[in-house]
Formats: C-alpha cells, structure tokens, sequence
C-alpha cells in the first residue's frame, strides 16, 4: 500500500466478511457503544488548531472528520430503522463531501456532534441489542451501489467506519 493510499485507508479498505456469526454480532456491537468515548478520550486535549489541521494532505480537517462522523451515523441508524420497518426500502444517499464543507462542519466546535455521536450510539447499540438473527437479515437497498445490504454486513461497515476514521485521527496525534 503506497503512502497516500495508507494514509487514506489506515486500517485498509472494507472487506465484506464471509461470516457473520453471533459472536462477532457481539463483538461489533460493543465497538459501536463503547467509540462515542473512545473518540472522546482520543480528541479530549485537541486545541482549536489541532482540531481545524487536516489528518492529510488534501484531507477533511479532525473538527470536519467529528461532523461527518455525526452525519454518518445518524443517517446509519436511520438506514437500520428503515430496514427494520420496511421491505428492502431504497436508502437516500448523500453527498458526504459537500456536507463536511458546509459551515457547521467547518466552523462549529465538536462538542454537539460529539453529544449527537454519543446519543446515536446510544439508540444504535440499544436497537442492535434488542434484533433477532432473523432481523439482521433484512436488507435495503443502495442506489448508488445498486445492490441490497443485509443489516448483518451493514453492522460491519460501520464498525470498520468508525475504526477507519478514528485511526486518521489516532495517526495525526502520532
């Protein structure tokens, strides 16, 4: 993996896994409850200029990276909720690029999407408790991918998301 390529993918890039069994269920919940204060201990020092440095060149800034992070895992739960509620509804993608450039990813200080990241997790990892085998089958479906999600490998790419952007912050405070 070439220097830029690491630096945009710290931990690689996602890989479907083959199986999902219960314990690893168990295993991504816990990393969905416990990020909130993980990332919180990571950024807790970060000043104004640390927080508004880019993680590489060319790259969102950490205060940007918190917001879309926010972002993200809201409309995550709400993908998951759809899931729950619908058959295999069609999710609405989002521009994640133009909504980290627009002011209150640029200039607001983290701590409400901090408190939006913490809230979420909280609602997220209490749902993802309460399903069944039979619940993390369901699906939707990505427009943009065109194809059909199942919430077991959907679980998985948000683990992976929240390790892939808290290793861009974990390596610019190396």
């Amino acid at each position: 993996m070439d220097s830029l390529e690491h630096k945009k993918f710290p931990i690689g890039r996602f890989e479907i896994p083959e199986n999902i069994c219960d314990i690893k269920l168990n295993e991504y919940i816990k990393v969905i409850k416990d990020f909130p204060d993980k990332l919180k201990n990571l950024i807790a020092d970060f000043s104004d200029e640390q927080l508004d440095t880019q993680y590489r060149e060319g790259g969102w800034t950490v205060r940007q990276l918190v917001n879309h992070i926010a972002d993200s895992h809201m409309n995550s739960l709400i993908r998951l909720k759809l899931a729950l509620t619908e058959d295999n509804p069609t999710i609405k993608p989002y521009d994640e690029a133009k909504w980290a450039e627009l002011q209150d990813s640029v200039d607001m200080p983290v701590k409400p999407a901090m408190r939006m990241i913490k809230g979420t997790h909280q609602r997220w990892t209490a749902l993802l408790k309460s399903m069944t085998n039979k619940q993390f089958e369901r699906t939707f479906h990505h427009p943009e991918h065109n194809e059909n999600q199942n919430l077991r490998v959907y679980l998985a790419h948000y683990v992976w998301h929240c390790n892939h952007h808290f290793a861009h912050i974990e390596n610019l405070k190396k």
